[in-house]
């Protein structure tokens, strides 16, 4: 079902956008590549979750197409050893947009959106905003899945000793929760910051005490 839609959606962007994906060789590719073993969370039941959360809040955002491309490629590469995934996924999505047709435009508005998934910086615009706060939703899912989406990122790191994946993960939580706001948009405060805000603690207190 999963990957049904997914072909679907990406059916869709790639006429919105004006793609010529010849025997869905691109689709392939970045199936294949959010679909490598080392992955755990970046996968695509994460890809499906952003997709799904850009269905329910970006249909009245003027580049929704882009912004579901710049989803597809957002974690494309993802090597838990590197520092530049974000920037090499969006030089992928750069290339691959304008070889398949899209204008360059298209393609460095898709590669901007990307770049904002790097959670470096303030998003600069609501496209920005949106791509960053759907990024960010799974911190105020439901309790479950929110345990389950830790489980899995410990997995992609499991190489990483044990007292140091607590320090530096309770600090990567800390940084959320610090936050003024963490999300930027309306609906998702409304939705998630709450939720959010009680993962987060939730999971830094399990960090620190077992």
């Amino acid at each position: 079902m999963l990957h049904s839609a997914l072909q679907a959606n990406w059916v869709a962007c790639s006429a919105h956008c004006g793609l010529h994906d010849e025997g869905g060789r691109l689709y392939a590719k970045l199936i294949a590549a959010w679909s490598e073993p080392h992955r755990h969370y970046h996968t695509l039941q994460h890809l499906g979750e952003c997709l799904t959360a850009l269905d329910a809040y970006g249909q009245d955002t003027t580049y929704s197409t882009e912004i579901a491309m710049a989803l597809w490629f957002h974690d494309a590469i993802y090597n838990v050893h590197a520092h530049d995934n974000e920037l090499r996924s969006a030089a992928w999505a750069h290339t691959a947009l304008v070889e398949k047709g899209a204008s360059s435009e298209q393609a460095e508005r898709v590669s901007r959106l990307v770049l904002a998934t790097q959670h470096s910086a303030a998003p600069a615009d609501d496209e920005a905003r949106l791509i960053v706060d759907i990024d960010l939703a799974i911190l105020g899912a439901r309790p479950d899945r929110f345990t389950e989406y830790e489980k899995q990122i410990r997995a992609e790191y499991a190489w990483v000793s044990e007292d140091i994946y607590r320090l530096k993960r309770s600090e990567v939580l800390q940084g959320f929760l610090a936050r003024r706001y963490i999300y930027s948009t309306v609906p998702f405060q409304a939705l998630y910051e709450h939720t959010a805000r009680r993962n987060l603690q939730a999971a830094i207190d399990q960090l620190g005490t077992d």
